[in-house]
């Protein structure tokens, strides 16, 4: 079970990235569309460089035998090289859910705690589609 201290940790590191998330203008639906229309390279950039704090972040793990929270190893499962298209499916239905909806699944709890509302039913229907996912798993080809 998670500690209060823990908690108030996590709480406070959510917190921060979701001002970060409002401030770099991320969640706004506006800077999805011009990203989606080849408009503005503002979200290509932010992109740009999650992906190298990734790559970067990932090395120092690998080169300092860095641990967890828990003191466990962190390991990184191989990706499986024959699973290609389920990957490019699954990216496409991603892209284009977020291209509808004007949001994705982290900043939409950041657009909740902004004030917007309406970002309920898109959080009720992510939840849905978690469920049904977990409920068909079993059935599904992986």
């Amino acid at each position: 079970m998670i500690s209060a201290k823990d908690f108030l940790k996590y709480l406070t590191a959510g917190t921060l990235f979701g001002f970060v998330l409002m401030k770099s203008e991320v969640v706004s639906w506006f800077r999805i569309q011009e990203m989606f229309r080849f408009d503005a390279f503002h979200m290509y950039g932010i992109i740009g460089v999650a992906i190298l704090v990734g790559l970067i972040s990932i090395q120092l793990i690998k080169r300092f035998n860095i641990k967890d929270m828990g003191g466990n190893d962190i390991t990184i499962n191989p990706k499986d090289s024959s699973q290609v298209t389920r990957y490019i499916v699954g990216g496409t239905m991603f892209g284009l859910g977020w291209a509808l909806l004007g949001a994705c699944p982290g900043p939409m709890f950041a657009l909740l705690g902004s004030g917007i509302t309406i970002i309920i039913v898109p959080i009720l229907a992510a939840l849905a589609g978690t469920y049904t996912y977990g409920a068909l798993r079993e059935k599904l080809p992986h």
